[in-house]
């Protein structure tokens, strides 16, 4: 299994974003992972369209856009018409969560599904043939720097053997509180995609941290 690291540019210096851009374009990195945050579903605003627009035009790396927003069906062709390659919605935000899928692939774009963390890996398995990707949230969602929650470790096993179980490929994403003490044991769960933003771009040496992380 591959393993493949994405930094979230939420932790980015939003005043030297090319340059943070640059680095990543530059690293081991595999993806771009950009959070979007409404105000509403999560308790923050993050970053919309006018600054996604202008993050496409410099990285050389997939998009991996986590929509942390309401009714996230409006929006779905306007990412994929941003340049978005990877695009995760959160179940509890999401009424039609199985045509909701089929729009995002419909559209270009890989789908992938967010659950929080009091969310059961088992609300998926009615939609296992749509998805793409499965992102844990291993914070609760909203705010970059978190706490990692150790129950996360289990849900991943969970998630993996219900993939398993299906023959399904998706790939298992971890998002919140990764870093180079956690990363080898959330592989070794059954992740192959880990979100990381503090702990790269708070690096000493963001190349290395990357490299530690990606195992």
């Amino acid at each position: 299994m591959k393993h493949l690291l994405a930094p979230s540019l939420l932790a980015a210096d939003f005043a030297n974003l090319q340059r943070d851009i640059e680095l990543v374009n530059a690293s081991d990195a595999d993806w771009f992972h950009l959070d979007v945050m409404d105000g509403v579903f999560v308790p923050n605003i993050s970053f919309g369209m006018p600054v996604i627009e202008a993050i496409a035009r410099h990285a050389k790396k997939p998009l991996d856009v986590h929509l942390m927003i309401v009714d996230p069906d409006r929006y779905i062709q306007v990412f994929a018409d941003l340049g978005s390659n990877v695009l995760t919605v959160h179940a509890e935000a999401c009424t039609h969560l199985h045509r909701t899928l089929q729009a995002i692939r419909a559209a270009g774009m890989k789908a992938g599904v967010a659950l929080n963390p009091h969310t059961p890996v088992s609300v998926l398995s009615e939609v296992l043939p749509e998805l793409d990707l499965v992102c844990l949230m291993s914070v609760n969602p909203g705010f970059g720097g978190q706490k990692f929650i150790e129950r996360t470790y289990e849900k991943t096993r969970q998630m993996r053997a219900l993939l398993n179980e299906a023959g399904c490929t998706a790939h298992i994403e971890i998002d919140g509180g990764v870093n180079a003490e956690n990363a080898a044991a959330l592989y070794a769960a059954g992740a192959d995609v880990l979100v990381a933003g503090s702990s790269t771009f708070r690096a000493a040496d963001p190349h290395a941290a990357i490299r530690a992380m990606k195992g």
